[in-house]
C-alpha cells in the first residue's frame, strides 16, 4: 500500500532473514534449556513469528520474511520469547532498530545484542499539546504567570493485553514542583480525543523590592511540563505506562505559545539493570526499501527503452541487458525487469531474445543455462511469479503430509538412529519420491501458459544450436523446471509459501533427500549414479533406474514446452490458500441485543471461504467464492478497532479483524484475487459499517443502499497486469543511478572497442558488448533518462525539506529533533521581525 505525498507515491517494504540466536541465558531450573521463538514487530505490532526451536540456548531459525509495510512506523523490532511447560510466553530480550538507522544494516549479516524488555520502555504513538503562558492579575493587584496546558489528542498508542483505555497525567516539573493532574479515561481506543485544559502556576507574586510584572527567566528555564500516557487497568498490578514526553518551558519563547505534536518516549531509567551481554545476541539480515514513485509520465522515456529491448539487435545492446551487465548481482536486475515485462505482456519475447543470445554463446550443450546469467535469473523470477499457484496445486498436499507424518527416511548408515531400520527408511523415502515424481510428471496440463511459451522458446533455440545432441531440447527445459523450480521448492517449502515455517531438522533432511533424487530424475543424465557423491544415494537411486521414469520425464517436458496448446485448467480439488485465527463480528439478523465479536479459525480455498470454532472442526459458516462481491477495508471508527476489513456478500457483509496490519493486507489481497473474476463484483461499497439503522459513512438508512465509495480491489485476473509498472521502473532507475560509475565505464569500453581491435583491456572484459556503437547509443539514452529522473528526485527532496515543519502531525518532535525545532522556531521569529 502506497502513501500519497503531493502527487508522489511512497512504498515501504522490508525483507528479513532471521538467522540464529546465541548465548541465550539458561532457564533457572534443572533443565536449563529453553524453547524459543522470534517475532518481528512494527513498533509493538507483531507481524511475523518464527517456529519454536525446542531445547536450545543457541536456536537456529533460518526463516525469511517479506512484507509491504502499509503504515508509518518508528522502530522495526525483534523479540525473543521463551515458552515454558505451562505454555506461557516470557520475553528474554529484544532488538529495536530505528527506521532512520535501517540503511546502516542494509543487506548485511549483522549480530545484534539483545536488549532488556520492560513495560516502561515499550512505547509508541504521539501526543498533541498546546501550551500558553499568560499573566493573571490577582485581587490584590499582584501579577501571576500561569501555564495553560491543553492535551488535545493521541494517535497510535499501543494496545495492552488486547485493550487500550488511555488517560493522560500532566505535571509541572521544577526544583520545588510536583503537581499532577489527570484527564478522563477514554475507553476502547488507541487514538483518544481528550481536549482537556489544565492550569499551572508558573511564577508567584514577586517581593516588594521588585517590580510586580517582572518574570524571572532563570526560574522559567528550570521548569518543564511532563505528560505521561497510561492505560487504565483493572488488574491488581496497576495501570500500564504507555509513554511520556518532557517539554521544557523554554519552548514558549517570546510568544508564550507552543502548539506541537510529540513522539512519546520511554520512561527514563525504566528498564531493569541487566548486563546486555547476559541476554545473548541475534543474527539478522535486513533489507528495507522505500520507493518514491512519480506519476507515470515521468517514466515514459526509460520505460520505453526497457520495453523495446526484445526488438533491439543485438539484444546485448538493449537497455534491459545493459542493466544486467552493470548490476553487481543479476538477481537485482531480474526482479524489477521481469515484473515490468509481465505488466506489459512482453516477458516471453524478452526472455526468448536474451536466451537465444546466451545459447549462441554456449559451446557445450552440457553447460546450457547452468550459470547465473540474466536469462537464468529472469526465468527463475518468472516461474516464481507465474508458477506459485501451480506449485501450490502440485506439491503442497504431499509436502504437508511429509511435514506432519514425520516418517523416518534417513538412508545414510552413519546417521541412522539405533531405533531405526535402514530398509524401512529406504521404503518410506522411495514411496515419497514416487508420489512426488508422479504428481509432477502428471501436472503438465496445469503448467501456466507463460511458462509453457518460455520453455518452447528455450527448446527451439537449444535444438537449433546443438542439432547433433538429441537430448538438449529436454535438458534446456529440465534445467529450469526441475533444477530451479520443483527441487528448490521441495528443499525449502517455506521460501515458496508451501509451508509457514522452515521444517524441523529431521523433516528438512527427508526433503533434502527427496529433492536430490527428483533433481537427478529430471536431469536425464546419462550416468545417474555418477551424479551422487554419496554411495548410499547411488544405491538408493537403483530403485529408479528404469526406462519408465525417463519416459515420464520426457513426456512431461514435451507437454510443457508446446507453445499455446495448454491453458491453465480449473482445479476441481479444493486447494487451501490461507488459514488462521481472526476475530469476526456476528452476522445474525436479530433486532435486539449487541452483536458480539468472537475469535474464529478462518480457512480460504479456491472454492470457499469458511470459519470454524477452532482448527479442524466443522465449518460454522461457508461463503462460496462466487458470492464474494468485494473485499475492502473497514474504517476504524466503525467499531473503534484497528485492522478490520469486510467481505461483502449479496445479503450482508462479514466484518473481520486481523491480528495486525500486514495480515489484514494479505487477507484482503488473496480474497480479492481469488474472487476477482466473479461476474457480480461490486463497483462501489460502504467504507463504514451499518449501525443503529444507518450507514456511518453516508448516513443512508436503507441497509440495501448502494455503496458510496468506489471499490479499490478491482484487480485484473491476468498476472501480467497485477504489477505496478511505474514502481518497477522507479526501482530500475534506482539501480541505474546506483551503478552510474559502471555505466560510464561501459561507455568507455564501447569507445575502446570501436577504436582498438586488439586484446581487450582487463577492466572492460567483464562487459558483454557485441556491437560497441549500438551499445554506446543505448547507454547515452539511459544516462540522459536517469539524470532527468535524478533532477526530479532532487527537486522533490528540496521542496519537501522546505515544507517540513518539525512539530507537525506528520513530523512530531522526537528525542533527536528537539534542538532542530528550537532552531527552526528561532529562524522563523527572525524572518518575521
Amino acid at each position: 500500500m502506497a502513501v500519497e505525498e503531493e502527487g508522489l507515491r511512497v512504498f515501504q517494504s522490508v525483507k528479513i532473514k532471521i538467522g540464529e540466536a546465541k548465548n541465550i541465558p539458561p532457564y533457572p531450573g534443572p533443565n536449563r534449556m529453553r524453547d524459543c521463538y522470534c517475532t518481528v514487530n512494527l513498533d509493538q505490532e507483531e507481524v511475523f513469528r518464527t517456529k519454536i526451536v525446542e531445547k536450545s540456548l543457541c536456536p537456529f531459525y533460518g526463516e525469511d520474511f517479506y512484507c509491504e509495510i502499509p503504515r508509518s512506523f518508528r522502530h522495526l523490532s525483534f523479540y525473543i520469547f521463551d515458552r515454558d511447560v505451562f505454555r506461557r510466553d516470557s520475553s528474554i530480550g529484544k532488538v529495536a532498530v530505528k527506521k532512520e538507522d535501517l540503511q546502516k544494516y542494509h543487506g548485511k549479516d549483522t549480530w545484534f545484542q539483545l536488549q532488556p524488555v520492560s513495560a516502561d520502555s515499550e512505547v509508541q504513538g504521539k501526543v498533541h499539546l498546546e501550551l500558553r503562558l499568560s499573566e493573571v492579575i490577582t485581587d490584590s493587584g499582584a501579577v501571576n504567570h500561569k501555564l495553560a496546558t491543553r492535551v488535545l489528542e493521541c494517535q497510535g498508542l499501543p494496545i495492552v493485553n488486547g485493550q487500550c483505555d488511555p488517560y493522560a497525567a500532566v505535571s509541572l516539573l521544577g526544583p520545588s514542583r510536583s503537581e499532577a493532574k489527570k484527564t478522563k479515561v477514554k475507553r476502547k481506543t488507541n487514538n483518544p480525543q481528550f481536549d482537556e485544559v489544565f492550569y499551572f502556576e508558573v511564577t508567584r507574586p514577586l517581593s516588594h523590592t521588585k517590580r510586580q510584572f517582572d518574570v524571572e527567566e532563570e526560574d522559567v528555564d528550570k521548569l518543564a511540563l511532563r505528560v505521561d500516557l497510561w492505560n487504565a487497568s483493572n488488574l491488581k498490578f496497576g495501570d500500564e505506562f504507555l509513554g511520556g514526553v518532557r517539554v521544557p518551558l523554554k519552548v514558549l519563547g517570546q510568544s508564550g505559545v507552543h502548539d506541537a505534536w510529540y513522539f512519546l518516549q520511554p520512561r527514563e531509567n525504566g528498564g531493569k539493570s541487566v548486563k546486555v551481554e547476559e541476554l545473548g545476541s541475534l543474527r539478522l539480515n535486513i533489507v528495507y526499501t522505500e520507493d518514491h514513485v512519480f506519476p507515470s509520465e515521468h517514466y515514459t522515456n526509460l520505460r520505453g527503452f526497457l520495453l523495446s529491448s526484445a526488438n533491439v539487435e543485438p539484444v546485448s545492446s538493449s537497455a534491459a541487458h545493459i542493466l544486467g551487465e552493470v548490476c553487481r548481482e543479476k538477481q537485482e536486475a531480474a526482479i524489477p525487469l521481469v515484473r515490468l515485462f509481465l505488466h506489459d505482456g512482453k516477458i516471453v519475447p524478452f526472455i526468448s531474445a536474451i536466451a537465444h543470445a546466451e545459447v549462441n554463446r554456449t559451446q557445450d550443450p552440457n553447460t546450457i543455462f547452468r550459470g547465473n546469467s540474466l536469462t537464468s535469473k529472469c526465468i527463475d523470477e518468472t516461474m516464481k511469479l507465474a508458477g506459485m499457484h501451480y506449485l501450490q496445486v502440485t506439491l503442497k498436499p504431499i509436502i504437508d503430509e511429509i511435514c506432519t507424518e514425520h516418517k523416518p527416511c534417513e538412508i545414510d548408515p552413519v546417521k541412522l538412529k539405533e531405533s531405526e531400520n535402514l530398509e524401512t527408511n529406504r521404503e518410506n523415502l522411495r514411496q515419497y519420491v514416487d508420489r512426488i515424481f508422479n504428481v509432477i510428471t502428471t501436472s503438465g496440463v496445469r503448467c501456466p501458459t507463460v511458462m509453457c511459451d518460455i520453455f518452447f522458446s528455450l527448446r527451439e533455440s537449444a535444438a537449433t544450436r546443438f542439432q547433433v545432441d538429441q537430448d538438449v531440447r529436454y535438458t534446456a527445459v529440465s534445467s529450469f523446471i526441475f533444477l530451479r523450480f520443483f527441487a528448490p521448492a521441495i528443499l525449502s517449502p517455506n521460501l515458496f509459501h508451501l509451508r509457514p515455517h522452515h521444517p524441523d531438522p529431521a523433516t528438512s533432511r527427508t526433503l533434502t533427500l527427496i529433492s536430490k533424487t527428483i533433481q537427478t530424475l529430471g536431469s536425464l543424465a546419462k550416468s545417474k549414479s555418477a551424479n551422487f557423491k554419496e554411495s548410499y544415494m547411488a544405491a538408493f537411486y537403483d530403485y529408479f533406474n528404469e526406462q519408465k521414469y525417463a519416459d515420464a520425464v520426457k513426456n512431461f517436458l514435451d507437454l510443457i514446452s508446446t507453445s499455446g496448446k495448454w491453458d491453465q485448467k480449473s482445479i476441481e480439488t479444493p486447494i487451501m490458500l490461507k488459514e488462521g485465527f481472526m476475530i469476526k463480528r456476528a452476522q445474525g439478523r436479530n433486532r435486539f441485543g449487541m452483536k458480539n465479536f468472537k475469535k474464529r479459525w478462518f480457512r480460504l480455498t479456491n472454492h470457499e471461504f469458511t470459519y470454524h470454532k477452532t482448527k479442524g472442526e466443522g465449518a460454522l459458516c461457508s461463503i462460496p467464492i462466487e458470492n464474494i462481491l468485494a473485499v475492502e477495508r473497514l474504517e476504524e471508527e466503525s467499531f473503534k478497532m484497528k485492522n478490520m476489513f469486510q467481505v461483502i456478500q449479496p445479503e450482508r457483509a462479514l466484518y473481520i479483524q486481523a491480528n495486525n496490519c500486514v495480515e489484514a493486507r494479505d487477507w484482503i489481497d488473496i480474497l480479492t484475487k481469488v474472487s476477482q473474476c466473479n461476474r457480480k463484483r461490486l463497483s462501489t461499497y460502504h467504507p463504514s459499517a451499518y449501525l443503529n439503522g444507518h450507514w456511518l459513512c453516508c448516513k443512508l438508512s436503507a441497509d440495501t443502499a448502494p455503496g458510496c465509495s468506489p471499490c479499490t480491489g478491482g484487480l485484473p485476473a491476468n498476472i501480467q497486469l497485477d504489477v505496478d509498472g511505474d514502481r518497477e521502473t522507479e526501482r530500475i532507475y534506482s539501480l541505474f543511478s546506483t551503478y552510474m560509475t559502471k555505466l560510464i565505464k561501459m561507455q568507455e569500453a564501447c569507445g575502446s572497442k570501436s577504436v582498438y581491435d586488439g586484446p581487450e583491456q582487463e577492466e572492460y572484459s567483464t562487459f558483454v558488448i557485441d556491437d560497441p556503437q549500438e551499445t554506446y547509443k543505448t547507454l547515452k539514452l539511459i544516462v540522459s533518462a536517469v539524470q532527468t529522473l535524478e533532477q526530479q528526485h532532487t527537486k522533490y527532496r528540496r521542496d519537501k525539506f522546505k515544507k517540513t515543519k518539525i512539530g507537525s502531525q506528520e513530523h512530531p518532535i522526537g528525542d533527536k529533533s528537539f534542538q532542530c525545532y528550537i532552531r527552526q522556531q528561532s529562524e522563523s521569529s527572525t524572518y518575521s521581525i
